[in-house]
């Protein structure tokens, strides 16, 4: 009995060591990821700049195809206190 309890003990570590050296690899690589994301937004930014100083039709061009942005809706902000019934007197 003793025997097959640290045997469980023993693997239950080994799986919570692998796992933790796992979840420490992927937190690494989306880490590299985030960071390749925002270089190549930043990239892309700096490029478009620049062929909007070289080329201004381009750019306009581009725009005047981009789809119009949502029309706003009618909702506006409500505070819950607002919302709230009054408190009766007794």
């Amino acid at each position: 009995m003793l025997l097959w309890v640290t045997a469980s003990v023993a693997a239950a570590a080994a799986v919570a060591v692998a796992s933790w050296m796992r979840a420490g690899r992927l937190a690494r690589k989306l880490e590299s990821l985030t960071q390749s994301y925002w270089e190549l937004r930043y990239d892309f930014t700096r490029l478009r700049s620049q062929v909007a100083r070289l080329d201004p039709e381009t750019v306009a061009a581009a725009e005047a195809e981009a789809p119009p942005a949502a029309a706003p809706s009618g909702v506006t902000f409500v505070s819950l206190a607002s919302m709230k019934a009054p408190k009766k007197k007794e």
